[in-house]
């Protein structure tokens, strides 16, 4: 089991000064000194049951670190797009830009993309979800067409992903996984940290165990 806490300072109450657990400051009676208390996330330490759940972590904590940068890039260029879009009013004018904002990035990400693994290319779906609040599938249905989306789906069928594929880590064992892996590296600044679109609390989801899937890891 995972379990997070928060980590604070404590100290007696004198008449002079105190430091009340319950605030993120440190107000020194007298003085104009006033210190801001940063929140630090803890994690326990990392337990496994098996050597093949030790091995099947470590494995997939490489798969989800380079899919991330991605997902998160992606979404810095969609939030780039949103907003120059919100400027223009001319619809041919929006559509002319969209066009040429989605050949620039198809530029800038498929050759890299193309070297994803399959179970790469399963968590950056994810984790697009994760950074943008839609699916892949969406994305390209807003960005290029509902015709163009729909074949990209059924492409990735043939190799077993789905664009269509939500992030859910309250619920999903894998996704809950992706969290974890996440969480720590963005603690050990391994990746850096952009919000997600979605709302879940990491604090309540810390109390689930890790679960690894009985097959066997495939070097995929």
């Amino acid at each position: 089991m995972i379990l997070t806490s928060s980590f604070g300072f404590s100290q007696e109450e004198t008449k002079t000064d105190s430091i009340p657990l319950n605030e993120k400051y440190i107000v020194f009676k007298g003085d104009t000194l006033l210190i801001k208390l940063n929140e630090v996330q803890l994690l326990k330490k990392l337990k496994f049951k098996t050597d093949y759940e030790r091995r099947y972590y470590f494995w997939f904590r490489k798969k989800v670190i380079k899919a991330y940068p991605y997902a998160k890039l992606g979404a810095e260029r969609l939030a780039v797009l949103n907003e120059r879009l919100s400027k223009i009013k001319s619809k041919r004018q929006k559509k002319k830009y969209t066009k040429l904002i989605q050949k620039y990035m198809e530029g800038e990400f498929t050759n890299q993309l193309k070297k994803l693994t399959r179970t790469e290319g399963r968590i950056l779906i994810k984790l697009i979800y994760r950074q943008t609040g839609e699916t892949a599938f969406q994305l390209v249905k807003n960005l290029r067409s509902g015709w163009k989306a729909f074949w990209y789906n059924t492409t990735a069928k043939i190799f077993k992903l789905s664009l269509k594929s939500i992030y859910d880590p309250v619920n999903n064992k894998e996704d809950y996984l992706i969290e974890d892996i996440l969480q720590r590296a963005f603690i050990d600044g391994v990746l850096e940290e952009q919000p997600s679109k979605l709302n879940f609390n990491y604090l309540d989801l810390s109390k689930k165990t890790i679960i690894s899937p009985k097959s066997a890891v495939k070097k995929n």
